[in-house]
C-alpha cells in the first residue's frame, strides 16, 4: 500500500460487467488471482454461478449478482442500482470496475432497423454510463478507484457491417476520455484497453453466410492482415496490468493486437 496522498487499501473489490463468458470471465478470474475480492455481473447467472465455484475453488472471495445495464422495461426496477447495492453489501466499498458488456450482431447501415440500432448503442454506450453513475461518485469521495472501460479497435478503425457497434465503442471511448481530463486530480483514474480480433462468444450465433461476408470485407478493406484471433486471456492481463499500476501512475490507454504468424523461410524457399 502507498503512503500519504497516494494510499489506497490492499483490499481492492472488482466489479466485472459482462462476466459470464469471454474477456469478462477471464478478468475475473485474473483479478481474483491478484487477490482482489470480484462482484460478478451478467444476465445469465447460472453461468456467474459456475465461474464463482471455480474462483471460490481456487481461494477467492467472490459475490454474484444478476446485471442487465440496458433499460428496455421503464417500469423495471433498475437493475444497476440493485446490482451495486447487493455486491458493495456483500465485498464493501467497490474499488475496480470493469465495464466490459457488449454485443455486435452483423447488418448493413441503411437496412439496420433503428431500434435494433438504438438499442445496441444503448448497451454500449449507455450501459457503461449507468455503472459510472452507480460507482464513480463513492470513488471520489473516496478520493481512489479504477474503472476500465472494455473498448475495440473499430473505435479508431471502422469495419463494414458493424456499425452500431464502432459508433458505440466511438462513443464510449469518446466518454471515457472526457473522464479522464474530468477526473485528474481526483484519485479515480478511467482506463481504455483497446482489444484487437479475439475469440469469445460475440458473434457465434452469427449466420455462417453472413460471417463470412463481413470477415471477407475486412480483407476487402485492409482491416484483417492476418488471420490470428487472441485469447480473452491477453485482454484479461491488459486490464490487470492497469488495474494493478501504483498510485501516482495511469495506464490510460491500452491497444492489445494478435501477432502475426512467424513466417517460416522454408515455405518460402
Amino acid at each position: 500500500m502507498g503512503r500519504g496522498k497516494y494510499a489506497r487499501p490492499t483490499r481492492r473489490p472488482a466489479v466485472v460487467t459482462g462476466a459470464s463468458s469471454g474477456i469478462g470471465a477471464a478478468t475475473a478470474l485474473a483479478l481474483a488471482a491478484a487477490g482482489h475480492p470480484v462482484a460478478l455481473g451478467a444476465r445469465r447467472v447460472e453461468k456467474l454461478d459456475e465461474l464463482a465455484a471455480r474462483i471460490r475453488e481456487e481461494g477467492g472471495e467472490v459475490a454474484v449478482a444478476p446485471l442487465d445495464v440496458t433499460q428496455a422495461e421503464p417500469d423495471r426496477p433498475d437493475s444497476v442500482q440493485a446490482f451495486g447495492a447487493s455486491v458493495t453489501a456483500a465485498l464493501g466499498d467497490i474499488e475496480v470496475v470493469v465495464s466490459n458488456a457488449g454485443a455486435v450482431a452483423p447488418g448493413t447501415v441503411h437496412e439496420v432497423d433503428s431500434d435494433r440500432f438504438a438499442r445496441e448503442l444503448d448497451l454500449n454506450i449507455t450501459g457503461a454510463h449507468r455503472l459510472v453513475r452507480e460507482f464513480v461518485p463513492a470513488m471520489v469521495a473516496r478520493r481512489r478507484g479504477d474503472v476500465v472501460f472494455v473498448s475495440s479497435d473499430v473505435a479508431v478503425r471502422a469495419r463494414p457491417f458493424m456499425s452500431s457497434y464502432a459508433a458505440g465503442k466511438w462513443g464510449l471511448e469518446g466518454m471515457a476520455h472526457a473522464m479522464q481530463m474530468e477526473l485528474e486530480g481526483t484519485g479515480v483514474r478511467a482506463s481504455i484497453v483497446r482489444p484487437g480480433p479475439t475469440w469469445s462468444e460475440m458473434g457465434s450465433d452469427w449466420d455462417v453466410d453472413e460471417a463470412a461476408a463481413v470477415l471477407n470485407a475486412w480483407v476487402r478493406f485492409g482491416l484483417a492482415r492476418h488471420g490470428h484471433f487472441m485469447k480473452p486471456q491477453a485482454i484479461a492481463d491488459a486490464i490487470a496490468t492497469v488495474v494493478a499500476a501504483p498510485r501516482g501512475v495511469h495506464i490510460n490507454l491500452v491497444e492489445v493486437s494478435p501477432e502475426a504468424p512467424i513466417d517460416d523461410p522454408a515455405e518460402d524457399a
